[in-house]
């Protein structure tokens, strides 16, 4: 990751309709300084960058990427749930709606869903009031499926799958929604339920 850009301040600072002189008088600097900073010709030092980037109304990984994100969810509709997943560690991030997040380093990237195909054919049984899930695919430690998620309007039922288990979940019903299912090496996959 490399340093705050004049064109992201600069960018930024114009998406939230400030001037120069108003982002200066938040973090009580000149306007010459902001200036400066936009044209390339000197930087914000790093005891100011976490004033700066709240100023911006972004995070601080958003302030040194460049790559900030608008969330069009404000009514947290959990339906419009995004999954990242890190590829050095296998953590995986769930928000409601969009976000910039990192890990082990790496910004990560949203998962972007795809129907479920027939190497990634996804069976859903209905046994004792409950989804029963399974996937025929294989669980060897370098490819399988990392989890299995449930989504409903109201909420997200979460299951981390891992090598040398099945590929099989069970989730309570809860009413119509969509199930995600995420391979380690082809990505996410969606069907509605």
């Amino acid at each position: 990751m490399g340093y705050i850009t004049n064109t992201t301040i600069q960018n930024l600072r114009k998406r939230k309709n400030m001037t120069q002189k108003q982002l200066a008088d938040k973090l009580k600097v000149s306007d010459k300084t902001i200036s400066k900073w936009e044209t390339g010709k000197g930087l914000p030092d790093m005891g100011i960058v976490s004033e700066l980037a709240e100023a911006l109304g972004v995070t601080i990984t958003e302030l040194f990427t460049g790559d900030y994100k608008d969330n069009h969810n404000p009514s947290a509709n959990m339906k419009k749930t995004v999954f990242y997943a890190c590829p050095v560690c296998g953590n995986v991030i769930q928000s409601i709606g969009k976000g910039t997040y990192s890990c082990c380093g790496i910004v990560l990237p949203e998962l972007e869903p795809e129907k479920a195909d027939g190497v990634h054919n996804i069976q859903v049984e209905i046994v004792d009031n409950e989804y029963y899930v399974s996937a025929a695919h294989e669980m060897t430690k370098s490819h399988y499926i990392s989890f299995m998620a449930y989504v409903t309007s109201n909420s997200v039922q979460f299951l981390k799958l891992y090598p040398e288990q099945n590929a099989e979940c069970r989730f309570r019903r809860n009413g119509r929604g969509l199930l995600y299912a995420y391979c380690n090496r082809h990505g996410l996959y969606r069907m509605n339920i």
